[in-house]
């Protein structure tokens, strides 16, 4: 059990951001498909984030760095947490907690802009928190455990008794992966906005740390998805892994249809699918399980 477990916090740390580079590179790919152009090649996030290492660094506060190394290493955290199978409580509170300190560096930075974004940023997590916590609940109530390993090891896919909850968390995932309509805080498209949001005084390495957080997030909120069919057989890793990719891209597909919303239709319908869906779906976990 130890090494299995040791053996899985290895290939997160080393393959997460390799994934969650490739990932980004055929998003850029597709999106230019969409648009009609030929695009970047796929490679091409992993040459940004080299190039930003080599720039000089500046930064406008000599704090700002150290909240964005914390940031990400609580990312990391997180994200070792789960695939070594531990609680999901404190996988979310770990994940917040690197968001914070995120939202810190932004505000930090003394720029109207930056600020801007981090107050949207905030707002977006009190839209999205809801909708984790009662997916997080109802893995519970149907597995009787937090723990991940308990999870994968159930016998039985989570998905048609936590139906709803599964279309809430797709839902919030355009919030999390900061996708169109749901770009509040910054935006990974230069036709959105002149400045970005809450990144806008990042720059050098500190911008390749955050980008590289990224990776190891998105990888992460994935593998949310691939819990929902796990069921400790061959079958349920293919469905997860593949039902994964399809949902990272059927976002992409979302980002490139929808413009930018205001930021009350964000927090109204993901607190309305919240109520909805999830909820609905803990009253059936409760009754029936």
């Amino acid at each position: 059990m130890v090494v299995k477990t040791v053996i899985s916090i290895i290939a997160y740390l080393v393959l997460a951001p390799l994934l969650g580079g490739l990932l980004a590179g055929l998003e850029r790919k597709l999106s230019a498909k969409m648009q009609r152009r030929i695009g970047p090649p796929v490679l091409q996030p992993f040459y940004d984030v080299l190039k930003l290492f080599e720039k000089e660094k500046m930064t406008p506060t000599r704090f700002q760095d150290f909240y964005v190394l914390v940031f990400l290493i609580f990312i990391i955290a997180s994200g070792v947490i789960f695939f070594a199978g531990g609680d999901l409580l404190l996988v979310i509170f770990t994940l917040t907690l690197a968001t914070a300190f995120l939202i810190i560096a932004a505000y930090s930075s003394n720029s109207p802009y930056a600020q801007a974004g981090a107050q949207r940023e905030l707002l977006a997590m009190m839209a999205y928190e809801p909708m984790v916590l009662i997916t997080i609940i109802g893995f519970y109530m149907f597995h009787g455990s937090f723990c991940v390993r308990d999870i994968m090891a159930g016998g039985q896919m989570s998905l048609l008794p936590m139906l709803g909850i599964f279309v809430g968390w797709m839902f919030i995932l355009t919030l999390k992966f900061r996708k169109s309509p749901f770009d509040l805080s910054m935006s990974h498209h230069a036709h959105q906005e002149l400045v970005r949001g809450m990144t806008t005084e990042f720059v050098g390495g500190t911008m390749g740390l955050i980008e590289i957080a990224h990776w190891y997030e998105n990888v992460y909120l994935l593998g949310f998805v691939f819990l929902f069919f796990a069921n400790g057989t061959a079958l349920g890793w293919i469905l997860g892994i593949v039902v994964a990719v399809v949902a990272y891209f059927f976002e992409v597909f979302i980002d490139n249809c929808f413009a930018r919303m205001k930021w009350e239709f964000a927090f109204k319908s993901s607190w309305v699918i919240g109520v909805v869906v999830g909820m609905v779906n803990l009253l059936v976990l409760y009754l029936c399980f």
